[in-house]
């Protein structure tokens, strides 16, 4: 108890230490502008306060794409895309950007990227080489496990590098929420868990599907090396720096899988090791926290383009209007079908040239994706 104590004086100090620094805020506000309007959730929404904790861009993120990788159909659509291996810095940004945008962006960007985003995933199909069967980037049981271990994961890790766990009844909004979210894909939300037991069912009914190919341990284990995905511009001697940088944080992300999921990925990591990266990844995140001169810049290093997104959120800057609305309002008010229903005719030409034609699916979707999403070309780094 005394060392638990002594570890919580040691968060408190850097809490206080941090805020000591916390000053001219204005001077990064105007760095900033303001959002159009307050998204899907606004300030106070569960939403805000777990997913701009700084641990969602590093480990949240992490754990959320390599668990994704259990799902044979997933695994066998992002292989096929390639993205991740020869483009990983670019892939990064653009999932992380589209990531904020449904969390804590203005409406109409953020439905217009929902909406671009069914176009891009109606590329991703064709036959599952582990299972033998189809895969549909856009069918709505894969959008379901993809939502659910991107909103699990990041709340997961801000229990264990953050504050800790929410109240119950802030975890009830927080599903509730995360429901809302929902709507941005093809999901039924109806299908979605709304409380932290229900979540545990659904990922232990998940189970018996879950395969670790060859493919799926490769994939993640270059998903682990997150200096990959850091920026590519930097001098050749911070290299070892970013490999140690790289190794804490997938340290820590592997802290947070359950022993089962290690056994599949084929990795071993002590419990010893487990309790030192967490409390230790758990005194920088506070740090970072605490400080928003220290978050601006990591944010604005790690992920420039999503910056100008999540920071107002962060910082606090009134949107130039207060309002929000849930997706199927914003799709409704801006003119979009709901993800589930939209470019049908697009999708039933992807198919024909795919299993028809045993032709590629064609790039459309792509081109539209970078004003919102980033570009899409990027160095090889595998």
């Amino acid at each position: 108890m005394a060392a638990l104590l002594d570890i919580n004086t040691v968060f408190t100090a850097i809490d206080k230490l941090g805020k000591v620094g916390d000053v001219r805020l204005d001077l990064i506000k105007k760095k900033y502008e303001p959002a159009a309007d307050y998204g899907f959730f606004g300030p106070g929404s569960m939403t805000w306060k777990v997913w701009t904790y700084p641990s969602s861009a590093l480990m949240g993120f992490m754990r959320a794409v390599t668990i994704e990788q259990l799902d044979p159909n997933l695994n066998a659509s992002v292989e096929a895309s390639g993205g991740v291996r020869a483009r990983t810095r670019t892939r990064y940004e653009r999932t992380m950007r589209y990531f904020a945008l449904v969390a804590v962006g203005e409406t109409a960007s953020a439905t217009k990227a929902s909406d671009i985003l069914v176009k891009v995933h109606s590329k991703g199909i064709g036959i599952d080489p582990v299972t033998g069967s189809r895969y549909d980037s856009n069918s709505p049981e894969s959008q379901l496990w993809i939502h659910m271990t991107a909103w699990h994961s990041i709340l997961y890790c801000y229990e264990i590098f953050g504050p800790g766990k929410l109240t119950e009844e802030e975890e009830t909004q927080y599903w509730a929420e995360c429901a809302i979210a929902a709507e941005c894909q093809t999901i039924n939300p109806d299908d979605v868990p709304r409380s932290r037991e229900a979540v545990i069912e659904f990922f232990e009914s998940w189970r018996p599907r879950l395969a670790a190919s060859a493919l799926a341990q490769s994939m993640t284990r270059m998903i682990l090396h997150p200096e990959l995905a850091m920026p590519q511009d930097l001098p050749d001697i911070t290299g070892p720096i970013m490999s140690l940088i790289g190794r804490f944080v997938a340290s820590a992300t592997i802290s947070t899988y359950p022993q089962y999921m290690r056994q599949m990925f084929g990795i071993q990591q002590s419990a010893v090791e487990d309790k030192v990266v967490q409390t230790a990844m758990r005194a920088l995140m506070t740090a970072v926290n605490s400080n928003m001169h220290l978050y601006d810049a990591v944010w604005s290093w790690l992920v420039p383009g999503t910056a100008p997104i999540m920071m107002p959120a962060v910082l606090g800057i009134p949107a130039v209007s207060e309002v929000t609305m849930t997706p199927r309002e914003a799709q409704k008010l801006y003119g979009y079908d709901i993800p589930a229903e939209a470019h049908m005719d697009l999708r039933r030409k992807q198919e024909e040239r795919v299993f028809g034609s045993h032709e590629a699916p064609s790039d459309e979707g792509l081109i539209e994706s970078e004003a919102f999403f980033g570009g899409i070309k990027g160095v090889a780094t595998v």
